[in-house]
């Protein structure tokens, strides 16, 4: 698989695709539906993906919160695994989204990628302020001969299945739920960094995961499923929030404590699996009655995970 970012600068070897367009945040259930759909109108095609990082909504309100489900790099390998060859995460700074709706199909999806066919979603906008449709996609793309597959949303009993609502299903304090629709395990993505060692000194040591890009979701305690860089998936039980016992309260974090494991991991990049959340965050009265709540936190969680 290659993942390209300047797309003025193309392979050969990567053009000639049909490509799904969308910011494929989370690469969902219905993300996924979209890929199926350009794979059974053009099966005899490489798969494409054509998305954008960093998110256009991190350049237009640079003041929200981190909102992302998946950083890039997880993105492309989840869409690897979907079948997709080639990932075309294009820059989106300043000058990209001055772009028109005109020249983003004719300069950078015919010219510089080559499309063969294109499948988006029917509230698919792009160009300058949003100003193309996909009936202005539909018009540009014929112009050469590509044809488009709009797709229709992927619906439950819920309705539509999108990024925004797996959104609010982890800050609601839902993560099976949001992994229902994700098709996976919702995971936070990060190096461990060195932390305080109080929790070494409660009896229960942690690797300590910064957030990044990511959603907060609900602060509380969690189950968790701990996938290591060699490959190893190791149970653990993860505090994720602003610790008021300890009074830190500056940013929140995610605390892991890997259950029966001692090896060093700092530096390392750990992928931390949601399973479900055993209790919100609340302030206890002094460590003594903080750690007993650990350790019924660690019981819970070995029972949830079924060790």
């Amino acid at each position: 698989m290659g993942v390209y970012t300047d797309w003025r600068n193309i392979p050969a070897e990567a053009r000639g695709s049909v490509a799904a367009l969308g910011n494929f945040d989370g690469v969902h259930q219905g993300h996924v539906h979209v890929l199926n759909t350009l794979k059974a109108a053009r099966p005899e095609c490489s798969l494409a993906v054509v998305t954008f990082d960093p998110h256009p909504r991190a350049l237009f309100r640079p003041q929200d919160p981190a909102f992302r489900l998946m950083l890039p790099s997880v993105q492309a390998q989840a869409l690897h695994k979907q079948g997709v060859q080639s990932v075309f995460q294009l820059a989106f700074d300043s000058e990209f989204s001055r772009l028109g709706a005109e020249a983003f199909v004719n300069d950078v999806l015919i010219t510089a990628l080559g499309v063969q066919h294109i499948a988006c979603g029917a509230d698919f906008a792009f160009g300058h302020r949003r100003e193309g449709d996909t009936a202005r996609l539909k018009e540009l793309l014929t112009a050469h001969g590509v044809g488009l597959s709009i797709v229709p949303q992927l619906t439950d009993g819920n309705g539509p299945i999108s990024s925004s609502r797996i959104r609010r299903l982890l800050q609601e304090g839902y993560p099976e739920r949001a992994a229902m629709e994700l098709g996976r395990l919702w995971s936070i993505v990060g190096p461990v960094v060195h932390g305080d060692q109080r929790g070494r000194l409660l009896g229960f040591p942690t690797a300590n995961v910064p957030l990044g890009q990511h959603i907060e979701p609900a602060r509380g305690v969690y189950a968790v499923w701990v996938t290591l860089p060699d490959g190893r998936v190791v149970p653990g039980v993860a505090n994720l929030g602003r610790r008021p016992t300890i009074n830190d309260g500056r940013e929140s974090r995610l605390e892991v404590h890997l259950f029966d494991f001692s090896e060093n991991l700092y530096g390392q990049t750990l992928s931390v699996a949601l399973v479900g959340l055993l209790r919100e965050e609340r302030r206890f009265h002094g460590l003594d009655e903080l750690k007993t709540q650990i350790a019924a936190d660690a019981v819970q969680a070995r029972d949830i995970l079924k060790l």
